[in-house]
């Protein structure tokens, strides 16, 4: 009986411990994915500069893609807007998040798919986004997208 009662009181343990994380996580996930929203709703107005509200500022952003690492902000724009110089280049874009995982109160990584909607092709590829709490707001501070194959 009383290992009985031991093994309910871990079971109990263990379940609090996992919503006490689940719920921490979810609040971060929230403010993240409301970063991708307005990263999601810039583009399809075709501002780069407000698309580039959700990376960090700073000189060890790293941006990597077919052609490699960019690194540092300024960079990271200049690269978008030498390839996707106006609207028609930038289509329409949408993202779905695959998988949220938060390291801890600061750190958090998703994995995701973007496509876009052009009117003669549709990219899709996958990204994975490394997000930091900077000065109380989340900021991508490292970016791997790649393109699928679409042969």
């Amino acid at each position: 009986m009383k290992s009985r009662n031991l093994l309910y009181v871990l079971m109990l343990s263990f379940f609090g411990v996992l919503h006490a994380q689940t719920k921490s996580a979810s609040n971060a996930e929230k403010e993240v994915r409301k970063v991708l929203k307005e990263q999601e709703m810039s583009w399809n107005k075709g501002d780069l500069k407000g698309f580039m509200q959700g990376y960090w500022n700073d000189e060890q952003l790293v941006f990597v893609g077919a052609k490699g690492p960019t690194y540092g902000y300024r960079n990271t724009l200049l690269s978008y807007q030498k390839g996707y110089p106006d609207k028609s280049s930038m289509g329409t874009l949408n993202f779905d998040i695959i998988h949220v995982y938060e390291w801890d109160e600061k750190t958090l990584l998703l994995i995701g798919k973007y496509t876009l909607n052009r009117l003669t092709d549709q990219p899709t590829g996958y990204f994975t986004l490394l997000f930091r709490k900077i000065n109380n707001k989340w900021k991508i501070v490292s970016d791997h997208t790649s393109t699928e194959n679409l042969q």
